[in-house]
């Protein structure tokens, strides 16, 4: 079973931070949270240099405990996406070929997926090719 929890949604107009989580029973809260800020952060939803709500905040909103949220966070600076002032907060990166290369690494596990999952469906290289570059032709179309 999953929950959904409102979090991080980006409101435009406050410029607030929120982020959709579906929890799963099976792998560990702080990654799901760590991989959905990699999603954000890939989507340009969250600006280099912009300010993360507090560990505590988002404990509170995800409805966590706040060692889960920090666990997320701690590993998200040691990868260098996070940077913390004291007394500032926490904030994103302005490196931003440290983003692209994650979002360069988030379509590599996709397109491994992709083919892993047609392999396991028997189909070969160029047949997954062939349906790859239909769907690319069909969402240029739209």
């Amino acid at each position: 079973m999953y929950y959904i929890l409102n979090t991080l949604i980006q409101q435009r107009a406050k410029k607030e931070v929120f982020i959709l989580v579906e929890f799963d029973n099976f792998r560990p809260i702080y990654l799901q949270i760590k991989e959905e800020l990699y999603r954000m952060i890939a989507r340009e939803e969250l600006a280099p240099g912009k300010k993360l709500p507090s560990v505590r905040d988002t404990a509170q909103h995800l409805k966590v405990n706040p060692n889960t949220a920090q666990r997320a966070y701690r590993e998200l600076e040691q990868e260098g996406l996070f940077y913390t002032l004291r007394g500032q907060g926490t904030f994103l990166t302005e490196n931003k070929e440290l983003i692209i290369k994650l979002r360069k690494k988030l379509a590599r596990e996709s397109a491994r997926e992709y083919v892993q999952r047609g392999f396991a469906l028997g189909l070969d290289g160029q047949s997954l090719k062939e349906l790859l570059e239909e769907s690319l032709w069909e969402e240029e179309m739209l």
